[in-house]
């Protein structure tokens, strides 16, 4: 029965890695739309923006207009391995200074963030991308 399942499920892979990918990528974009555009509470929860070239700014930056790429798929890995560089910065610089452990410091949505970056990173764009659609290029 788990092999009969594995099968099923192993047919299914490229557009559940897809619709991963894309959920990923839109999540990614609002904490941007947050930091450069002030919606949804903005940085501080007042609608606040924050200046492009404050840390916080260039994360938005980064957030936003590689979170749009990674949805529709150009650039996957780039982009992925930027983001990885950004979760890893966001964990030194804000979350390690309140202590040790993610559940008590508030970074284990990066570290969420980290890990499927990773998993972009090693699996490109996929099938059904725009990089592949237009460009007919699966991985890069």
């Amino acid at each position: 029965m788990v092999i009969a399942l594995g099968r099923r499920v192993e047919s299914y892979e490229e557009p559940i890695y897809s619709l991963v990918r894309v959920i990923v990528g839109l999540l990614f974009m609002q904490h941007g739309a947050q930091k450069l555009f002030g919606l949804f509470g903005g940085v501080d929860g007042s609608g606040a923006t924050a200046s492009l070239v404050s840390l916080y700014g260039v994360a938005g930056i980064i957030e936003f207009f590689g979170g749009f790429l990674i949805a529709v798929g150009l650039l996957t890995r780039l982009i992925a391995l930027i983001a990885t560089g950004e979760m890893i910065a966001a964990q030194l610089i804000a979350h390690f200074p309140e202590g040790i452990i993610p559940i008590q410091n508030g970074g284990e949505l990066s570290l969420l963030y980290l890990a499927v970056f990773l998993l972009l990173i090693v699996y490109g764009n996929g099938y059904y991308s725009l990089q592949h659609r237009v460009f007919g290029q699966e991985h890069i």
